[in-house]
């Protein structure tokens, strides 16, 4: 490392973490770290300084940096000093839940067929709207153009470039519920509705391409940003899932299942039609089954019922049962996304006696986890029209063999688990790569492809049935009754 070769720099910004990994021309990690930020431009930065330290890598020898973040979360920043003017609103908020409902029954159906979003507070445009009304000067602010929106990755390609690029790309801007995925192009009519002024919006771009050029008082030197993608885009592309059909799950603070269905969005009543990435003048769809709450179910467990003492603590628990007794969770700890799309939808857990321990509740979460995913994964088929024989996993939760050995037995399909889980931030170097001609095309990307390790079925079809049976009986108790007090 660092003696004449070249780099790819990607920059992984999420819910709770921030990464810089470094990718060589073989699609392997010479070196990378993790930082949880307090501010997430100065953990991004400190971990990129110490991604290059590690990785005994210059400046000079990167040949594109690339950003990839998690996706909805909300930032107005200074047009002039590009500093942000208020905290960032995350996805998991849910504090535009009441104005949703209201522009769900006035003008639901407008939004999904624009959109291919369902509207809920997890997206951008409701976020950015309460900015706008409830904090004070900011609707005027934004109107004379010294406010700027963005989210994570337009936020940081701004810092990047010295505040020379207001920009995101296709799959970003798909996930702010203002944006057409059809013409792909912000949507005048749903700004208006939404209230918020086309002139704080960043411009769209292909995913793979030149967006600008790092000021060199970043890096000290100037290097180019050429590619830019959502989390979970990202990762799909990471699994070189580039064929229709083909579909990966990231399980991490929440469950994100994306199918790639080709050239065409496809609608669809319960999951979302996102726009998976712009690519050498074509784009690319997919169909999304967001599940909001997973593996942050396993931390609640170990740090508010204080059940378990780490997380990998979860899988030994779950072992020392035979089966869940009739225990069932459903962490419906900031409602239900995907296939339910229920705000007010409330945890329970079901089936306790006076012999349910500690291991039953951990193993109902684990459980969980996955009975979720195949909802997600039926409703994709229906729609799709397209079967599932795989499911390529990525997050930190695909390294719970118990978890994965159970998906593959209820969904009934293998579970293919590479070597290299941070499928995320390889995706985003891939299609930076792709841009400056680091790498030759698709077909090479597949070779780079680490070895997996499979999980495949091995539960009988009539246990199957048996035990999903009994989790959608328990989801049914979880939904709300449609009143909001």
């Amino acid at each position: 490392m660092g003696l004449g070769e070249e780099y790819v720099l990607a920059l992984d910004e999420g819910t709770t973490s921030a990464r810089a990994i470094l990718f060589d021309e073989r699609g392997s990690e010479p070196g990378w770290v993790e930082h949880d930020p307090e501010k997430i431009w100065d953990a991004q930065m400190a971990s990129v300084r110490e991604a290059l330290h590690v990785g005994n890598v210059s400046p000079g020898e990167l040949a594109a940096v690339a950003v990839t973040n998690q996706r909805e979360t909300s930032v107005l920043w200074d047009r002039e000093t590009g500093a942000p003017v208020c905290n960032a609103i995350v996805w998991q908020c849910r504090r535009t839940a009441d104005a949703v409902e209201s522009l769900k029954a006035e003008h639901g159906s407008l939004f999904k067929t624009r959109t291919g979003l369902v509207p809920d507070s997890y997206f951008s445009g409701p976020k950015v709207a309460w900015m706008l009304d409830n904090v004070e000067g900011f609707r005027e602010r934004a109107m004379k153009g010294e406010v700027l929106f963005g989210t994570v990755d337009s936020y940081l390609l701004y810092r990047l470039t010295g505040g020379r690029i207001h920009a995101t790309d296709y799959s970003n801007a798909s996930r702010t519920l203002m944006f057409d995925v059809h013409r792909l192009d912000w949507d005048g009519e749903l700004l208006e509705i939404l209230g918020v002024p086309d002139s704080i919006l960043p411009e769209v771009l292909p995913s793979s391409g030149v967006f600008g050029y790092t000021d060199p008082e970043v890096f000290g030197e100037s290097v180019p940003v050429a590619g830019v993608a959502g989390d979970q885009q990202a990762a799909l592309f990471g699994h070189s899932a580039f064929e229709e059909g083909e579909s990966k799950c990231t399980y991490g603070t929440g469950n994100f299942l994306l199918m790639n269905t080709g050239r065409n969005p496809v609608p669809s009543e319960k999951l979302l039609t996102t726009v998976a990435w712009g690519l050498g003048g074509d784009v690319d769809y997919a169909l999304e089954g967001s599940v909001f709450v997973t593996g942050a179910a396993i931390q609640w467990l170990r740090d508010s019922l204080l059940i378990l003492g780490d997380a990998e603590e979860s899988e030994t628990l779950a072992r020392t049962l035979d089966s869940n007794d009739g225990v069932y969770f459903v962490p419906a700890l900031t409602g239900l996304g995907a296939p339910y799309w229920d705000q007010y939808a409330r945890g329970i857990i079901t089936g306790i006696t006076r012999g349910t321990g500690r291991a039953h509740i951990a193993r109902a979460a684990l459980e969980a986890i996955a009975y979720m995913t195949r909802d997600v994964v039926d409703a994709m088929k229906i729609d799709s029209g397209l079967e599932m024989d795989e499911l390529r996993v990525d997050g930190g939760a695909a390294m719970n063999d118990f978890l994965m050995q159970f998906q593959a037995d209820i969904l009934g399909a293998t579970v293919t688990r590479p070597r290299e889980i941070e499928a995320t931030a390889k995706g985003a170097a891939f299609l930076a790569g792709l841009a400056v001609d680091f790498w030759s095309g698709l077909e090479e990307l597949k070779t780079l492809q680490t070895e997996v390790r499979e999980f495949k079925p091995r539960m009988s079809e009539e246990r199957r049935a048996s035990l999903y049976a009994g989790w959608r009986s328990t989801v049914s108790k979880a939904l709300s009754s449609g009143e909001h007090g």
